[in-house]
């Protein structure tokens, strides 16, 4: 997805959930610096030899549950807690996406076990990015403000639907949706506090309208088939 495509959509962010503009730019080029000087950065080029026709994503809503009993054939993209679930399951994803809100130890620990780490910049975010991006490896960096030349922006809000963004970008040709339930219930594993499945709260019903509203726009709009299991 081009900048000038995603623009329109990140002003509508800005403005329905109150972000600053200009702390996603400060955590753009954070994220960038970390990078540089940790030297643990990886290329798009290398997360697509990673991507097959098949993608399957994972979000952390309660549906995973029952969900992961199953051998899946393709490519394995785990947004943020999801990987906790995965984990949980032996499943070890080829790529994790997360803004490192989930559970640390386990991000880290699949890296750890081969998984290539897609972490995202925002302005809420920076000091995890200062305390958890030097200690892992084969990072690649997103925002979602302008562009740099190592931190890229391919769409989407959320971690699930900027994994659909990407498995998109990079040339995935049909995109399973596993565990993406934008109900009144969020699945255990989006927050580390959260031992159950818990009520939806404001903020996160804003957040579930926007990444609903991105992925509809990415099924009428892709290459990609997308469809939800």
């Amino acid at each position: 997805m081009k900048w000038s495509e995603w623009e329109p959509f990140y002003q509508y962010i800005l403005e329905v959930m109150g972000y600053d503009r200009e702390a996603d730019k400060k955590a753009a080029l954070l994220l960038r610096e970390l990078l540089l000087k940790s030297k643990n950065y990886v290329s798009p080029i290398e997360l697509k030899e990673r991507i097959r026709e098949q993608v399957y994503v994972f979000a952390p809503g309660p549906s995973l549950d029952g969900k992961l009993n199953r051998k899946f054939v393709g490519t394995l993209i785990a947004s943020d807690g999801a990987t906790s679930a995965l984990l949980e399951n032996n499943i070890i994803p080829h790529i994790i996406v997360t803004d490192l809100d989930g559970r640390f130890e386990d991000i880290k620990r699949a890296n750890e076990l081969g998984s290539i780490v897609v972490v995202h910049a925002h302005g809420d975010n920076m000091d995890k990015l200062r305390t958890y991006v030097p200690g892992l490896k084969n990072v690649l960096g997103t925002c979602q403000t302008e562009p740099l030349d190592i931190v890229y922006n391919f769409g989407g809000f959320t971690d699930g639907d900027r994994a659909a963004f990407l498995a998109e970008e990079l040339g995935a040709k049909r995109i399973s949706l596993v565990g993406f339930d934008f109900g009144d219930i969020v699945g255990k594993w989006s927050k580390p506090h959260l031992n159950t499945h818990a009520l939806i709260w404001e903020n996160k019903k804003k957040k579930f309208q926007i990444a609903e509203r991105l992925l509809d726009w990415l099924r009428r709009n892709g290459r990609a088939e997308i469809i939800e299991i």
